[in-house]
């Protein structure tokens, strides 16, 4: 069966038809696409400088917080050497004036404040001289800095005798990394 002339002529422009549809149909789909993806793009645009901004506020406060942890880490030795800590006792005892009788180091313990552990050496510090000279030794005790990590938790002072005595409960705090 032989078609016509005018069949083929059809049958050409049902196809050209067809064609055109379907890249219509197409061209369609992606300029929606293409015109989302544009919205998308313009709000994240709209975002980008409030987050470089909130970025940059966040490391300025990320450099202070490790700026503030390292001071405070400063204040802490790494761990309580009792030799150093011995000499560095029996020289104030000297420069005060008072008889630092005796001095034991008890093995530190770890104390645990909220993320950071320390480890805690407590000594009792037996002291005699006179009640100045005692009080004297506990202020430098106190303000001294290589005992800015020491704290001064208990004084019991004796009198009686002539001679003054007292022991001097405190604890050294060492920071544990």
């Amino acid at each position: 069966m032989k078609l016509s002339r005018k069949v083929w002529l059809i049958l050409g422009a049902v196809i050209l038809v067809a064609a055109l549809v379907s890249a219509y149909v197409v061209y369609s789909r992606q300029a929606a696409e293409r015109g989302e993806l544009s919205e998308r793009l313009s709000a994240a645009q709209t975002l980008l400088p409030g987050l470089i901004t909130n970025r940059e506020k966040l490391e300025d406060q990320l450099t202070q917080a490790e700026s503030l942890l390292d001071k405070s880490q400063a204040q802490f030795p790494e761990s309580v050497e009792s030799i150093e800590y011995g000499e560095y006792l029996f020289e104030i005892a000297d420069d005060s004036n008072v008889n630092l009788a005796s001095l034991k180091f008890p093995k530190p313990a770890d104390k645990k404040v909220g993320a950071v552990t320390y480890s805690v050496g407590s000594l009792s510090l037996p002291v005699s001289g006179t009640l100045d000279d005692i009080f004297d030794f506990i202020d430098i005790l106190r303000t001294d800095e290589r005992f800015a990590s020491t704290e001064v938790t208990g004084i019991n002072i004796a009198m009686g005798g002539g001679e003054t005595s007292a022991i001097i409960t405190v604890n050294i705090y060492g920071y544990k990394g």
